[in-house]
């Protein structure tokens, strides 16, 4: 979507709306279409963040990991929607009882889109290029890697110190195998291994992919997939109504009616790592104060924000439940008003003026809640509707602000509570200790076991809110199989979507 460096923070908003459904669970994919498949389809997807540029390299942003990581590009390995690590260009892996060698085997007979071989030097040259090169997203999640060799079709990873997070960080942009020597235009142009083709890219607009022919895995079934670019989910319901559109991702759970009501789609819903994060500015002023920062969160109804967006789950700390070392920590901070005004009392803060600074496509439903509850316990919040740009520079870059909104959507990203020059400004030095353990860890459990422990902390320090768990909204039409449905902001993996004819 943010990792342990400042990277830049587009990849916070992989939706510019917030995914919020009426809808039971769903499953992922979403249920077979009744009628045979076209292989000759062209579906047509709602997105709502449109990409800037195409580079996946070096421009943050889950608008390209949504799209391109695992349609266009591959690695060694990559995740399912449930968040499980599968083999993608290497069939297998092992590693060492000590967590210091894994040893990936390199599928034969893959091809690049410009039809050139994939081979162990690429791979090599791409995970060194990537560890070698700060500018390219998550070179430093490679940071504990000592040498990258390649024997064969072996490709042997040695790590300096063992990393619970390696798999998994391979199965991101850290692992992205590109071909040595390309000479593609990564800001306009693309040259993966995956089951789609880079087609058309109109900025702003749509984005097409079309079936690779030479894939080396099993076909995609349908021929062209186009991502529509449509901000506004009124605008996005009246595609769906003329038939423009076949699947609307990021959708608004309170148009289910209007949406469903023909017929032609149904609205699945899907768990996803989606945090509504409200962050504090604590490194001076009321804010330092932890009975304030306490007094706000405990001021603060977060099944509001469920029961009036009409999806996710409340969240307490910075863990959402599809992630190692969720914990329910609603016990932590219950809403209750009371408390909050005797903790300001306790501080002696009186007539508290704050202001929220939030990205100006999120839903009015945010602020409102939070100037109405804040408002109860004696807090004044004035609201700063600005452009993400603007949001970027003051917030994320310059740390100038007293309450932020936005939504973080990157699956595993608690490091950003344990990196102090991350735009929270959190810093305790045992949260920091306990996840450097929980990366050292070889067993997973235990690793889940100190991040849980670290996220209590995080938590018990008021040092930020986290105003609900979204849930992944999608609208389906029923001529559609195979659309995932969950974690959907994150990652958009098309290999099994469908389209029938009826």
């Amino acid at each position: 979507m943010l990792r342990r460096t400042a990277l830049a923070a587009t990849s916070l908003l992989a939706a510019g709306a917030l995914l919020l459904s009426a809808c039971s669970s769903g499953a992922s994919p979403t249920p077979s279409a009744t009628v045979e498949p076209d292989p000759d389809a062209s579906a047509a997807i709602r997105l709502v963040l449109a990409p800037g540029n195409l580079d996946i390299r070096e421009t943050a942003g889950a608008a390209l990991d949504q799209i391109l990581v695992d349609n266009i590009y591959q690695g060694l390995v990559a995740r399912t929607p449930e968040q499980d690590i599968v083999p993608a260009l290497a069939s297998d892996w092992t590693v060492s009882p000590d967590g210091l060698t894994y040893i990936f085997t390199l599928r034969e007979g893959v091809t690049f889109h410009d039809g050139q071989e994939l081979t162990p030097a690429d791979v090599v040259w791409s995970l060194e290029t990537r560890q070698d090169t700060p500018e390219w997203s998550d070179s430093d999640r490679l940071a504990n890697v000592d040498s990258i060799t390649a024997d064969g079709q072996e490709i042997t990873l040695t790590l300096a110190e063992p990393d619970s997070s390696l798999l998994w960080n391979l199965t991101g942009r850290a692992g992205l195998v590109l071909k040595e020597g390309d000479t593609v235009d990564y800001q306009t142009a693309a040259n993966g291994t995956g089951p789609f083709v880079l087609d058309d890219w109109r900025q702003g607009d749509s984005i097409s992919f079309v079936r690779n022919e030479e894939y080396w895995g099993e076909p995609a079934q349908v021929a062209e997939v186009v991502f529509d670019y449509i901000p506004d989910n009124q605008a996005a319901l009246n595609a769906a109504l003329a038939g423009e559109v076949d699947v609307v991702t990021g959708f608004d759970a309170n148009l289910q009616e209007q949406i469903e009501a023909n017929g032609d789609f149904s609205l699945v819903v899907g768990q996803s790592t989606d945090k509504g994060t409200l962050a504090f500015n604590q490194k001076s002023g009321p804010l330092a104060d932890k009975r304030v920062r306490q007094a706000i969160r405990q001021a603060i109804d977060h099944d509001a924000f469920v029961e009036a967006l009409a999806s996710g789950e409340t969240q307490y700390g910075p863990i959402p439940s599809l992630d190692p070392g969720y914990e329910d920590l609603s016990d932590v901070a219950p809403y209750d008003p009371d408390a909050a005004r005797a903790l300001l009392e306790d501080a002696g803060v009186e007539d508290l003026e704050l202001t929220l600074t939030i990205p100006n496509f999120y839903s009015t439903t945010i602020p409102q809640i939070l100037v109405s509850n804040l408002n109860e316990v004696g807090i004044t919040l004035e609201v700063d509707s600005v452009d993400f740009s603007t949001w970027l520079n003051d917030v994320y870059i310059n740390q100038d602000y007293d309450l932020s909104f936005v939504l973080h959507t990157e699956a595993r990203d608690f490091e950003n509570w344990a990196n102090p020059d991350y735009y929270f400004g959190y810093d305790n030095a045992e949260v920091q200790e306990l996840y450097a353990q929980s990366l050292a860890a070889t067993d997973e459990d235990e690793a889940a076991e100190l991040l849980a422990d670290a996220a209590r902390i995080v938590s018990e320090d008021a040092a930020g809110d986290w105003l609900y768990n979204g849930a992944s909204v999608v609208a389906v039409g029923t001529n559609i199989a195979g659309m995932p449905s969950i974690n959907v902001n994150e990652r958009l993996n098309l290999a099994e979507l469908a389209k029938s004819n009826g």
